[in-house]
C-alpha cells in the first residue's frame, strides 16, 4: 500500500533522543529518499518534539548519504533564544546493523519583527496557474514523483538554457503543515544543469539552503511555482538558485543548492 507523507509522519515512533521511522521504495529518487521528503521528515520530527516552535525561517540541509528503509531522526534543540530557535534534526539509516548518517539539518525558527526595512525584488516570471484537468500530470508509479502533480510551462521567453520552471503541488496534501509542505515541494525539480544534456544521468544533491520569506505561506489549490536556475556547471559540480512563488505571485521561499554531476 502506497503511503503519503502524512502516513510516514504518523508512523514515526518515539525513541530516545528522537524518532524511528521507515522510508518505503515509492519515496525513493534513485537509491536514496527524495531530498524534499528527507528534509520534510526532519522538520516534522523537530515540530513533533517541540510543538511550540516559532515559524520556520531558514533551513540548512546537507545530503550526507543515501537514505532508505528504516531510519532514525535525532532532534537536538541547539539553542532557544528570545528571537530565534536553532534546532538540529539528523537522519540516520540502517545498513548492515549500523546507523550511518544520511541527512544533517539545522532549522532556524523565528517570528516576524517590526523593521524599518521593507524591500522586495519583483522577479516573478508571471505565468498563470495551471488549468486543472488540462495541464496537470502525475509522476510515474514506483517513484517519489507519484506523490506530486505537475504543470509544465512552455515557451517562457525569460528562461535560460539551465533553467526549470514548473507548477507543482502535493497530490495528497490535506493536513500538511505549510512549512513542512515547502520543504516537501521545494526540491521537486530536477537539477537545472540536467537541461544541458540529453536524457538523464547520475546526480547527487550535496547541500540545500532554503530561506522562508513569510511566516504564513499560503497558495490556491495547493499549487506552487518552482524555479531552479544554474549559474555554474562544470568540473562535475553545479550551483543553482531556487525560488518558490504562490499563485498570487508572492515569493515564499528562496535558496541555493550544490549538486554533484557524474556525467
Amino acid at each position: 500500500m502506497t503511503k503519503n507523507f502524512n502516513d510516514l509522519v504518523a508512523d514515526l515512533s518515539e525513541i530516545e533522543g528522537g524518532y524511528a521511522g521507515h522510508v518505503p521504495p515509492e519515496w525513493l529518487q534513485g537509491r536514496t529518499a527524495y531530498g524534499g521528503l528527507s528534509a520534510g521528515l526532519a522538520l516534522a520530527a523537530a515540530q513533533k518534539a517541540m510543538p511550540d516552535l516559532p515559524p520556520l525561517r531558514s533551513a540548512q540541509v546537507a545530503f550526507v548519504g543515501p537514505i532508505a528503509g528504516d531510519i532514525r531522526i535525532a532532534v537536538d534543540p541547539i539553542r532557544r533564544g528570545r528571537t530565534a530557535s536553532f534546532i538540529g534534526s539528523d537522519i540516520s539509516f540502517e545498513k548492515d546493523g549500523e546507523w550511518p548518517m544520511g541527512l544533517r539539518t539545522t532549522f532556524v525558527c523565528m517570528g516576524e519583527r517590526e523593521s524599518s526595512i521593507d524591500h522586495v525584488s519583483h522577479d516573478y516570471p508571471d505565468v498563470p496557474p495551471p488549468d486543472i484537468g488540462k495541464a496537470t500530470s502525475r509522476g510515474q508509479a514506483l517513484s517519489f514523483l507519484q506523490h506530486f502533480e505537475f504543470a509544465d510551462i512552455k515557451g517562457n521567453p525569460n528562461q535560460g538554457p539551465a533553467d526549470y520552471l514548473r507548477w507543482i503541488r502535493v497530490a495528497e496534501r490535506d493536513g500538511l503543515d505549510p512549512m513542512v509542505e515547502l520543504m516537501l515541494i521545494g526540491d521537486a525539480l530536477p537539477p537545472a544543469a540536467m537541461k544541458l544534456v540529453e536524457g538523464f544521468g547520475p546526480i547527487s544533491s550535496i547541500t540545500w539552503i532554503a530561506n522562508v520569506l513569510t511566516t504564513t505561506p499560503e497558495t490556491d489549490d495547493g499549487w506552487w511555482l518552482l524555479r531552479s536556475r544554474s549559474d555554474y556547471a562544470r568540473h562535475g559540480a553545479s550551483s543553482q538558485v531556487m525560488s518558490v512563488w504562490n499563485t498570487r505571485g508572492e515569493q515564499v521561499l528562496t535558496g541555493m543548492q550544490g549538486v554533484a554531476l557524474f556525467l
